[in-house]
């Protein structure tokens, strides 16, 4: 696991990338007429997909009144994924096709991890070879869900060459599917969620799956893992087995509620969680599949009044602890995932098809 030297990703402004004025003779008209119309046509693309659509009331102490989407860096290759935000003032997403771990900074993005997940010496065959969501534990470790690696694994240090240590690999011996996005609860232990999408052919019927389930897990005492130390793999407890395809994963701020995203049935579920960790029968919390904009249910976060923010049709649903759809941050790309940042967590941080957002809110994040 080596760095690699600094890609030439764009941070240009969100407008230069969205809707782009097809080329037109200028010979055909006035000089002045042409750069109005392309100045305008700019101005209607940014203001579009810009656009936040206030469906309650509650919006407005959620979203303030000049709350922009900003696009902070650009060019990656198809998906960028598993964003969070670190003490350090960095933000780490994964950018899955090129098997990156990239850090951006103020003063720009650099690759910080390369492979972040299939390390093998023949091409993966697949289309997603890297790492897919992270968050920090209790301690600030970097903690991976390895997608095309099969595990979860914590970097010891915020040095790309760090000591790794293994947290979960294998379920009842058989090996992981690929796991995809993680949370931790206050008590240490860590939640994951399984699918097949970092499989070479992402489907249940993929040669290589050994787990009939696409569960959702939790490793008891994982922040207490000791580093270096092989996973407790007698102690991994499989939590939910009833979804298609498990994805994104968070607690309410009580972490008496953990949400999981289903984007198989374009859903987000919720479940009580019990004193012993385990969780009850799942309810709905909201179904997405009326809505034919592009994307769907991934990765999620909460604020610290309750409220769901989620990957979702047309960019970004605000979603109440009721299940009332309340917000929709419109983004011109597909979302993936979000995170929490700035010294205020007032911040919302947003990865796409091919670039990261943020865009300033008025409550705070809760951030690991």
């Amino acid at each position: 696991m080596v760095a690699t030297p600094k890609p030439c990703f764009s941070t240009e402004p969100v407008a230069r990338h969205l809707n782009p004025v097809q080329s037109t003779a200028v010979t055909h008209m006035n000089l002045n007429t042409f750069f109005a119309a392309l100045a305008m046509a700019a101005i209607i693309a940014s203001a579009s997909a810009q656009e936040i659509k206030r469906l309650d009331p509650a919006a407005n102490k959620l979203v303030p009144g000049n709350a922009k989407l900003e696009r902070l860096v650009t060019g990656f290759n198809k998906w960028t994924e598993g964003p969070v935000w670190t003490g350090s003032g960095s933000l780490f997403f994964a950018e899955i096709p090129a098997n990156n771990i990239v850090r951006w900074t103020p003063s720009g993005a650099s690759v910080f991890i390369h492979p972040s997940g299939y390390s093998g010496s023949q091409p993966y065959g697949g289309p997603e070879p890297g790492s897919n969501g992270m968050t920090l534990d209790p301690g600030g470790r970097l903690t991976v869900a390895g997608h095309a690696r099969r595990n979860v694994w914590r970097l010891e240090t915020l040095d790309p060459a760090g000591q790794i240590t293994v947290l979960a690999d294998l379920y009842q011996g058989k090996r992981l599917s690929s796991p995809n996005d993680l949370v931790y609860k206050s008590d240490g232990s860590l939640y994951f969620t399984d699918p097949p999408y970092g499989l070479r052919t992402q489907g249940d019927q993929d040669k290589e799956k050994e787990l009939k389930v696409n569960g959702v897990y939790r490793i008891p005492n994982a922040a207490r893992q000791a580093a270096g130390a092989p996973p407790d793999r007698q102690h991994l407890q499989l939590l939910i087995q009833d979804l298609p395809r498990p994805n994104g994963i968070a607690f309410s701020p009580d972490e008496k509620t953990l949400y999981v995203s289903d984007s198989g049935r374009r859903i987000w579920m919720r479940y009580s969680v019990n004193a012993d960790g385990s969780v009850g029968n799942g309810s709905l919390l909201l179904d997405t599949q009326g809505d034919k904009a592009p994307g769907g249910p991934d990765g999620i976060k909460v604020d610290t009044e309750g409220n769901l923010y989620g990957a979702a049709p047309g960019g970004v649903w605000i979603i109440s602890p009721a299940g009332k759809h309340l917000v929709t941050i419109q983004v011109p790309e597909v979302v993936a995932n979000l995170a929490w940042g700035d010294r205020d967590a007032k911040t919302l941080f947003i990865t796409a098809s091919t670039s990261v957002y943020k865009i300033r809110l008025g409550v705070r994040g809760v951030m690991p």
